[in-house]
């Protein structure tokens, strides 16, 4: 089964309410952005296509365009979600996680914004050091769950295929446990400390993928649960809008769901599977057969290590 405590994960999530406030009020702005810019383009596009004599086909690309737009702004937004939204939730999380109350009667964002500040200076490094990690989390899932498609058995490549997809799946939340691990050791060289919290994770890696794998299952069911809900009201919302277009409630239903799983289903998961990593390591040390293995598999690995031993501390901005 899970090695992580249910009970405790949900007491740790309500104990960062502020957190979960600023990401419920961040991502669900982003649907009713996704809802209004696709219902504007609709309607400028079925405007547009009464003069040509064909408003049903202009209506579904201008809400395509519309849709398209969001989705272009939220990429270019990415960087700070993560530096100013996820890493700052994390650390207040590490800490809570711990059993440690925030520090001379700071707040939880104020403490937070001033340690992800004081560990990784700008937010560019810290983008750069999670996708590096995200580089590597593939290479740990052929290491660890790949093994299997190998094997001469009948009819066993395509079991393997699947629990491969079902482990990349849960590897989801890699890159946020090893931030959480530099927050943690109170890290001055981000590089140096995500390869040995890769390494790791690496090592206990079966434990750490039957948890996640665990966590998967829970948090796709809810999801699903969410967007079931969900679409009666989109389509209600959408109802307003002429001919086919009221068939998109489908997507929108599927952007609010995306939503709540980001708001609160996600920090959950991190919150779970940060827990059970500090526990499971505790007392370990890096092994030096598993960072050979991850340097001989993964470019984005050895990257890290070169980025480390060339120094790579990182000082806060002024």
């Amino acid at each position: 089964m899970w090695d992580f405590e249910i009970g405790r994960t949900i007491g740790i999530l309500l104990r960062t309410m502020p957190f979960i406030l600023m990401r419920m009020a961040i991502y669900f702005g982003i649907t009713m952005a996704f809802i209004l810019t696709t219902g504007m383009g609709a309607g400028i596009g079925y405007g547009l296509g009464a003069w040509s004599g064909d408003p049903e086909s202009f209506t579904v690309w201008g809400g395509i365009f519309g849709f398209g737009l969001v989705a272009g702004a939220i990429y270019w937004v990415r960087e700070w979600l993560l530096y100013m939204v996820k890493a700052a939730h994390i650390a207040v999380m590490v800490r809570l996680i711990d059993g440690q109350p925030m520090p001379d009667g700071k707040s939880q964002i104020g403490y937070a914004q001033e340690t992800v500040t004081a560990r990784f200076g700008e937010a560019n490094v810290l983008f750069v050091l999670d996708q590096l990690i995200k580089g590597v989390i593939s290479v740990i899932t052929g290491l660890i769950g790949g093994i299997a498609a190998f094997l001469p058995i009948p009819g066993l490549n395509t079991l393997a295929s699947f629990v491969n997809t079902v482990i990349r799946i849960s590897l989801t939340y890699v890159d946020e446990i090893i931030l959480g691990y530099n927050i943690r050791i109170d890290s001055k060289n981000p590089w140096e400390t995500s390869r040995q919290g890769l390494v790791l994770y690496a090592q206990n890696g079966k434990t750490m993928i039957r948890n996640a794998v665990w966590l998967s299952i829970f948090l796709y069911i809810l999801a699903i649960i969410v967007f079931v809900l969900a679409l009666a009201p989109a389509a209600a919302i959408l109802y307003v809008f002429p001919g086919e277009w009221a068939g998109y409630a489908f997507v929108l239903a599927i952007v609010f769901a995306w939503s709540f799983k980001a708001a609160v289903l996600e920090p959950f998961a991190i919150a779970a599977l940060m827990s059970v990593y500090f526990k499971v390591i505790e007392g370990q040390v890096p092994n030096p057969e598993w960072d050979t293995k991850l340097s001989s598999a993964s470019n984005k690995f050895r990257e890290i290590k070169d980025k480390a031993f060339a120094g790579g501390g990182v000082t806060a901005s002024s």
